[in-house]
């Protein structure tokens, strides 16, 4: 019953898309999906940021203020805009209302700002949802930025190749201790496919990085050679 509910609201939210104009996702203007007005709200990331945490460092620093430098399990973490307002009501949109089609525009956004990578990647890989919230939702998010990333970078994508094995509750409203332990072990990835591979982990929000660095450790322990980060969108705190 789940997975044809969501079925009906990706058909529903396709049909909308093909027969209604357009409407902003943030402001309700008719004309985008995300109009202009919007867009000039989005706060970029300088492209100063700590490999530890992604977030903007002073110049002459090498690492955040407040991180140890200790991070071995992502090569690089990379956001391109900040957890704002309107973008954060945008993501909310995509993720729990079916506005499937914004991915489109915001991957294009993550493409704009494509990273210096420290290692070519090889393989662009979306953190995977666990089967029973992918039932849910009826998709994956970060599957959708991937995808129109990889296809714009010419980069391949793969979504088989690293399962959430253990269902988690939401990370929203837990510390980052919490978090840490939250998602710890929840991730397999398959050797085969991804050994000796330089792997850009992509997904939608950066908080405290406890998912991805999960991820990572799944991917690493299964012979990726390095494993980088980058998201549409980080955190402040």
């Amino acid at each position: 019953m789940i997975a044809t509910e969501s079925g009906l609201r990706y058909l529903a939210a396709k049909t909308a898309e093909i027969f209604l104009p357009p409407v902003c996702a943030a402001c309700g203007s008719v004309g985008e999906i995300i109009c202009w007005r919007c867009r000039e709200q989005f706060v970029y990331v300088p492209a100063d940021v700590c490999p530890d945490c992604g977030k903007s460092i002073s110049a002459g620093d090498v690492i955040h203020s407040a991180c140890t430098g200790e991070n071995t399990v992502l090569s690089q973490v990379f956001a391109p805009l900040g957890y704002t307002h309107p973008l954060s009501m945008i993501i909310h949109q995509m993720k729990y209302a079916g506005y499937f089609a914004l991915a489109g525009p915001l991957a294009e956004i993550m493409v704009e700002h494509w990273p210096v990578w420290d290692h070519t990647p090889d393989l662009i890989i979306p953190i995977p949802l666990h089967a029973r919230r992918s039932r849910e939702r009826g998709f994956n998010q970060s599957g959708l930025l991937a995808q129109r990333v990889g296809k714009l970078t010419a980069t391949s994508v793969d979504e088989t190749s690293l399962q959430r094995i253990r269902h988690t509750i939401p990370q929203v409203g837990l510390s980052p201790d919490e978090r840490f332990h939250n998602v710890a072990g929840a991730f397999e990835a398959q050797p085969a496919n991804v050994r000796a591979r330089h792997i850009v982990l992509i997904d939608d929000v950066f908080t405290t990085g406890a998912t991805t660095r999960s991820a990572a450790v799944a991917l690493l322990d299964a012979g990726a050679t390095t494993v980088a980060a980058y998201c549409l969108a980080r955190t402040a705190s």
